[in-house]
Order: C-alpha cells, then structure tokens, then sequence
C-alpha cells in the first residue's frame, strides 16, 4: 500500500485530517524546530530543558513533514508513526521518537523525567537526521 493510501486510512479512521498544506505555517514550524534543536545541543543546559526541547523539536519537525503531505493530526504520537510514510523514516527512528513520547508523558503529566544521557544522544541523532529529511521534503515540495 502506499504512503498516501495509508495516510488516507488514517483520515478514514479519524486519526489524521486532511488540510491543504500551508507553506508558512511549515517554514514557521521548520524554524522553531531549528531553534530548539540548536538549544538541545547545549550542554550548559540541564537534562530536562535538552529533552524537552529536542522533543518538541522533533514533533515540530514532524507536523511539518505531515502538513507538507497535506494532512494534520492533534495525536503527538500519531505525528511521530507517520515518519515513515511523510519522510521515509527508518523503523529505529519512528521508535527513538515513540519511546521520547512515553518519557515526555511521564514528566509531563507525572512528574517523572529520569536523567538519561543515552536516550537523549539518541534522541538528538535521531532528530537531527529528522532534520535533514524535513529540509529536504521542503525543498522538494518548493
């Protein structure tokens, strides 16, 4: 099945909205996420300011591959699982993202962020080759 096929089950299923894609919004998106990531990459920050911004690096980065297929969803961890139909991501990645998910929700909602600089070196790769693959998708999309 193709990536728009599926994407389109995922409108059928009511997890993904279609919206025409908006050129801004994705280059506000993109720019935000490149603030952010830069920020992550500082180790003058404490643990938790680093994930939290390369997360919501990450999750702008893909929201903007998303939209620049012309779809929208309010589910983060939807956002996350489309990687691999919006930008062709590997398996390894969609997972990085997942796992980064269910920690941000811990902390978020339970208070809970334990210190782990493997998860965020993970986290940081995968977002910055997240990156690469965004910027590309908007060059493309141009």
């Amino acid at each position: 099945m193709s990536s728009k096929a599926n994407l389109d089950n995922l409108v059928r299923s009511g997890g993904l909205n279609r919206e025409p894609p908006d050129r801004k919004e994705c280059e506000g998106l993109l720019s935000s996420a490149i603030d952010r990531l830069k920020d992550a990459h500082s180790p003058a920050l404490s643990f938790a300011s680093r994930f939290d911004l390369a997360y919501n690096a990450a999750h702008a980065l893909a929201l903007t591959a998303l939209r620049l297929h012309g779809y929208r969803s309010d589910k983060r961890y939807l956002v996350f699982q489309c990687l691999v139909h919006t930008v062709d991501a590997g398996k390894a990645q969609v997972r990085m993202f997942a796992l980064c998910h269910e920690r941000r929700n811990l902390a978020e909602y339970e208070g809970y962020l334990d210190a782990d600089d493997a998860l965020l070196t993970g986290l940081l790769a995968a977002t910055d080759d997240l990156m690469v693959q965004v910027q590309n998708a908007m060059a493309n999309a141009e």
